[in-house]
C-alpha cells in the first residue's frame, strides 16, 4: 500500500513537469552561449600515481600482499632505515592507487582534489594520512604531488547517505585540495587569429544558430559553423595583436541564442519520473494494455479567416483521442493530444510506472510516438 502511494506521488509531480512543459511550449526561450557550449582550450589532464596510507587502526594490508611490505622496505631504506621483511607488519599501511583530473588553466602552485582507493586487502581507510605521492601524467611527467589526511566521508560505522556510492566505501577516500600543481598545462584557445566553441549537446541547428547569433553582433563573416558540435570563430585583429581576447571571448559567451534539441523522452521506471522534452509528437494510434485500449485519431480541421480580414482559409490536422477500460469508464483525451495527457489518463487509472513505460515503448515500437525514448 505504501508502495503503490509512493508510485502515484512521484507520478503526479512528473505531471506537474509535464503540465508546465507544455503550458509553455509554445514559448521561445534564449540562452547564454556559455550555457549550452564552451571555448574549446586545453584538454584535462588524467594522473595516476602509486602510494602508500599510514596510520590506519589496524584495517591495512596484511602480509600477504607483498607489494605493500616490499614498498615499505624500500622507502625506508631510501630513508637509511634497514629492515628485514619478516619482522615487518603492514596492518596499519596501506598500497593506494592515487587519482586526479587536472583542470585546464590551473597554474603551478593551485591546489586540486584527489582520489585514493586501495590496491590491496585493506579493510579501510578511515583515519589514515596519504604520504608524498607523485601523480604522472601519459606523458610520464610529474604534474601533482599529493599528501594529507583522507576523508571517506564516513561517521563511524555509518556512511553519510549524501555522498555518491563509491564513497561511501571505507576503502575510496578522497583529499580535498590535497594536490598541489607542479606542472602547469599548456596555455592558449586560439590559434591563428581563430578559436572555436564547441557545444555540449552536439545538434546542427543549434551550431547554426550560434554562428547567426555572433555573425549578428560581430560582423557578418566572422563565424562559421563547422559541424553539429563546434562554430569557427575569428578573432578581431586587433585584439589578436595585443593580446586581449579575453573581453572578446566573454562577449561571445554572453550572446544569447535559442537552442535547438530533438524530441526526447526519459523515464526513470525505479522512481516513476517521466520527463518530456518540447516538439513531441503522437500520431493516430491505438493499442491494448492489460484490459486499457487507448485511441489516438487525426481529425480534418477548417479556420475561416474574419469577415474583411487579410486572412487565408486553411486545412490543418488536429489529433484526438480516447482511453477506454474493459467494462469501465470511459476517459476521452483531449482534442490535443500530448504524451503528458496520455500520461495522466493512465495515472488516473492508477497503472503502474512500469505499465505506463511499457505502453510508451509500445507507442515508440509502433512509430507512433515521434522522439527517443530513454529508460534509465
Amino acid at each position: 500500500m505504501l508502495n503503490t502511494k509512493r508510485k502515484n506521488y512521484f507520478l503526479r509531480m512528473s505531471l506537474l513537469i509535464w503540465l508546465s512543459l507544455f503550458a509553455f511550449s509554445s514559448l521561445t526561450y534564449s540562452t547564454r552561449i556559455k550555457d549550452i557550449a564552451e571555448i574549446r582550450g586545453p584538454d584535462e589532464e588524467q594522473l595516476i600515481g602509486y602510494g602508500l596510507v599510514v596510520g590506519l587502526k589496524g584495517t591495512g594490508d596484511s602480509r600477504r600482499t607483498v607489494f605493500t611490505v616490499q614498498t615499505i622496505i624500500n622507502m625506508l631504506k631510501r630513508m637509511g632505515i634497514s629492515i628485514s621483511q619478516p619482522n615487518l607488519e603492514a596492518k596499519n599501511v596501506a598500497a593506494v592507487m592515487v587519482t586526479a583530473t587536472l583542470p585546464p588553466y590551473v597554474k603551478k602552485g593551485n591546489r586540486v582534489d584527489v582520489t585514493v582507493s586501495s590496491l590491496g586487502d585493506a579493510k579501510g581507510l578511515d583515519g589514515g594520512t596519504l604520504l608524498l605521492t607523485p601523480l604522472r601524467g601519459p606523458d610520464g611527467e610529474v604534474w601533482i604531488t599529493a599528501q594529507g589526511p583522507i576523508s571517506t566521508g564516513r561517521v563511524g560505522p555509518v556512511s553519510l547517505v549524501h555522498l555518491p556510492y563509491r564513497y561511501r566505501l571505507a576503502t575510496v577516500g578522497r583529499i580535498p585540495n590535497g594536490g598541489l600543481v607542479r606542472k602547469s598545462p599548456p596555455e592558449g584557445f586560439y590559434k591563428e587569429g581563430v578559436i572555436y566553441i564547441c557545444l555540449y549537446q552536439p545538434d546542427f541547428t543549434s551550431a547554426y544558430r550560434v554562428a547567426q547569433a555572433i555573425n549578428k553582433q560581430m560582423g557578418e563573416g566572422t563565424a562559421t559553423p563547422q559541424d553539429a558540435c563546434s562554430v569557427e570563430v575569428k578573432v578581431p585583429q586587433d585584439s589578436t595583436r595585443g593580446k586581449i581576447v579575453v573581453g572578446f571571448v566573454s562577449q561571445l559567451e554572453n550572446l544569447r541564442v535559442v537552442p535547438d534539441a530533438p524530441a526526447k523522452v526519459v523515464i526513470d521506471e525505479r522512481t516513476g519520473t517521466v520527463v518530456v522534452g518540447e516538439n513531441v509528437e503522437i500520431s493516430p494510434v491505438a493499442i491494448a494494455h492489460k484490459g486499457l485500449k487507448i485511441e489516438i485519431a487525426s481529425q480534418t480541421l477548417v479556420s475561416q479567416p474574419k469577415p474583411f480580414s487579410l486572412g487565408q482559409t486553411a486545412i490543418f490536422t488536429q489529433p484526438q483521442g480516447a482511453l477506454s477500460e474493459q467494462g469501465g469508464k470511459l476517459y476521452s483525451l483531449p482534442p490535443s493530444t500530448t504524451v503528458g495527457e496520455v500520461a495522466d489518463a493512465l495515472n488516473t487509472l492508477g497503472l503502474s510506472p512500469r505499465d505506463i513505460i511499457t505502453i510508451f515503448q509500445a507507442l515508440k515500437k509502433a512509430g507512433a510516438l515521434h522522439a527517443k525514448l530513454v529508460i534509465i
